[in-house]
């Protein structure tokens, strides 16, 4: 593969070169922190503790945790195709705020079902929508990021907020050793999701961005 003609245009010769490219995005690179930490607050605050929220919960063992968390990833799969797809005609944001908003109204089938059969509906619906916003992030980042800093930017950022969302599971944790799984869970995935549509409905969007131009 060879490189793109974009990067051979704006690649940096050194470090000083990048950082000073990165400083006079700062903002952008602000807001790209602070919304990664949301969306990964999002997609672990369902995911990380959900075997144990199955465990502790609702008493399954490991083979019926692991099979009802590889069929909610059957959902993830299909909502980032769905929604990907709806971003390309209707808009990044609009796709996003359309899952994230989605995943909230779920939040109490996903976390308080009654039964096994709408426990795995809750799983399979919530992981559909949380992953179908993310389906969206990789182009949104990338039509976000000027070409200078569009190989930097976006990971750099996207790790920046994986680091201040790490505590995600450790937060649900201590939650629910003085409350329920279910309220802990539910309460974290409502909380961090509403922060999500806030920061993706305040951000810009690029659609259709043209590199290189």
């Amino acid at each position: 593969m060879k490189e793109s003609e974009v990067w051979r245009e704006t690649k940096h010769d050194t470090w000083s070169g990048l950082g000073r490219a990165l400083i006079s995005n700062w903002k952008l690179f602000l807001y790209l922190v602070f919304f990664m930490m949301a969306m990964n607050m999002v997609s672990h605050g369902t995911q990380d503790m959900y075997p144990t929220f199955l465990e502790r919960q609702w008493g399954l063992h490991s083979t019926g945790r692991a099979a009802l968390t590889a069929f909610s990833m059957v959902g993830a799969i299909l909502g980032g195709i769905l929604f990907g797809y709806l971003s390309d005609r209707g808009g990044r944001r609009r796709a996003m705020i359309m899952a994230l908003v989605g995943a909230i109204l779920v939040v109490p089938l996903w976390a308080f079902a009654p039964s096994l059969k709408l426990l795995v509906l809750g799983g399979f619906l919530m992981q559909f929508l949380v992953q179908g916003a993310w389906g969206v992030v990789p182009a949104h980042l990338a039509e976000l990021s000027p070409d200078s800093v569009r190989g930097f930017l976006p990971g750099f950022g996207y790790q920046c907020g994986v680091l201040l969302a790490s505590s995600i599971a450790y937060i649900e944790a201590t939650f629910a050793r003085r409350v329920s799984y279910a309220t802990a869970m539910a309460g974290t995935a409502a909380a961090v999701l509403v922060l999500a549509v806030i920061l993706t409905a305040v951000g810009r969007e690029r659609r259709g961005q043209k590199f290189g131009r």
